[in-house]
């Protein structure tokens, strides 16, 4: 008999989201301006590697999803099994090793290949981790709570994964001018034995309150092909809710990671900042508005319900990017440039919500598509916003670094490893790109996210209809579809 889910079993759970979040912060935000400065790739091309190996990741995921969903499969052996590879790649793909090659062909390849390997092992690690929250609780309330004490727990990590590689200057003059061009390889191997600490401590939590799906009779592992997986995946795209919850997925991750791999320039060359004092603001910003942000969230989603949540401060986030964009990122006030704090605080309270509420929203899905094929598709369920999650962020960070060729930005005079990074644009029409990209084109993505969200008909009125007619069908009992026929 599995233990009672306690709040320190809870807290446990939660602190596995330092494993996934420190990494992929980390990535997002730095990676662009990485391959750019550091390692010389042209805008364009390096925008082109993250796409690449995240877009890899479309093919693993379903594989992934559909493995762990098998009886017999253990998620925590799963998770175990990816956090030491995902580390030690993590920190190998930071380092400098492609900077001295000529050919921007072999640099290119050296860190698409890197990069994919990340996602794969980062993909074997989050599935099973967001996907047991559906197997251990099928309360609305409790998934809520669980998800909501991993989002508070993932301010502190969005605020490590994005200050510590701040520290890339400061760690370069320690490590002198040979060596100061892996500065950043330096800080990710901090992050990385964070990740993996924390990476265990989650799996521990899960002894005792999480048992594996048995196999019918002591039958094998059912193996996982690609006619399963298809078919796995086509049951959940015939659920009518999930494709207006893929595109507000979709939608908002463009809108986060275009942000988020656009900050360094937006420091010194929109806000006008120096670079080590400005991105210290926009993070404690982020974090801290992250962190009121959460528990109002989950408050409001509790009286009411998830989707009222994500509405209305969605439309709060929308609202503030236009505003920014109207009176600008180099507006001061006695001299200070107030928006090193307003315009991360909008981001912060985009990013608490969606990440205190998108899994929830999607482990509804599980017993919805129980009650239509009579299996539970935990896993796989996780791994098909997860996909659609990289290929938005991807977009995002695609299109962030096509709009910095498109405006004209040129890296070529920088100088990698150097103090400062970045040399400060002074083109007010790449400034003005620079800025759009923070504000005006992640708002129209942002629109676009809210509107499906509120087509998007699942409610907990209807989750709660469809929970009382599933356990009686569970039973065996008579059942219908009332209260929830929209969702059908």
């Amino acid at each position: 008999m599995n233990q009672p889910l306690t709040k320190r079993k809870k807290l446990g759970y939660a602190f596995g989201i330092f494993t996934e979040s420190l990494i992929y912060n980390m990535f997002y935000t730095y990676y662009l301006t990485f391959l750019i400065e550091i390692v010389g790739v042209k805008p364009k091309y390096a925008s082109i590697v993250i796409f690449v190996s995240i877009a890899w990741d479309a093919i693993t995921d379903p594989m992934i999803g559909n493995y762990t969903d098998r009886a017999g499969v253990d998620k925590r052996k799963v998770m175990k099994g990816s956090i030491l590879p995902l580390a030690v790649l993590f920190i190998v793909a930071w380092t400098s090793i492609g900077s001295g090659i000529s050919s921007e062909f072999i640099r290119i390849l050296i860190y698409t290949v890197l990069s994919m390997a990340i996602w794969v092992f980062y993909t074997l690690y989050t599935i099973p981790y967001y996907a047991v929250v559906a197997e251990l609780t099928e309360d609305y309330d409790e998934r809520t709570q669980i998800r909501s004490l991993s989002s508070l727990l993932n301010a502190i990590a969005v605020g490590l994964g994005n200050i510590l590689p701040a520290l890339v200057p400061t760690v370069a003059m320690l490590l002198g001018e040979k060596l100061k061009s892996n500065s950043y390889a330096v800080v990710a191997a901090i992050i990385s034995i964070g990740a993996v600490v924390f990476g265990f401590v989650c799996c521990k939590s899960l002894n005792g309150v999480y048992e594996p799906k048995k196999a019918e009779n002591g039958a094998p592992v059912e193996r996982v092909t690609l006619k399963n997986t298809f078919k796995a995946f086509g049951d959940i795209l015939k659920l009518k809710p999930t494709k207006w919850f893929l595109l507000f997925v979709f939608f908002f991750l463009a809108t986060s990671s275009m942000i988020q791999s656009n900050l360094t320039y937006m420091v010194i060359d929109c806000i006008g900042m120096e670079y080590d004092t400005g991105i210290v603001f926009v993070i404690l910003s982020l974090v801290i508005s992250m962190a009121l942000t959460v528990p109002v969230v989950e408050k409001i989603a509790q009286k009411k319900d998830r989707r009222f949540a994500v509405i209305l401060f969605f439309t709060i986030t929308c609202v503030g990017e236009i505003a920014i964009k109207i009176i600008g990122l180099d507006a001061t006030i006695g001299g200070f440039p107030v928006m090193c704090i307003i315009s991360p605080m909008f981001l912060g309270i985009g990013v608490g919500t969606f990440w205190t509420l998108f899994y929830s929203m999607g482990y509804d899905l599980v017993e919805l598509n129980e009650f239509k094929t009579g299996e539970r598709r935990e896993s796989t369920i996780t791994a098909l916003p997860q996909l659609v999650q990289k290929f938005g962020s991807a977009f995002g960070i695609l299109m962030a670094g096509q709009l910095l060729s498109a405006y004209g930005y040129d890296s070529s005079n920088d100088v990698a490893g150097s103090e400062a990074l970045i040399e400060r644009v002074t083109d007010p029409h790449i400034v003005n790109g620079i800025e759009n990209i923070s504000t005006l084109i992640p708002a129209i993505f942002l629109a676009a996210s809210t509107i499906a969200c509120i087509i998007y008909p699942m409610t907990r009125k209807r989750f709660d209809a469809l929970m009382l007619q599933l356990e009686k069908k569970r039973n065996g009992e008579s059942y219908s579809t009332e209260g929830f026929e929209k969702l059908l």
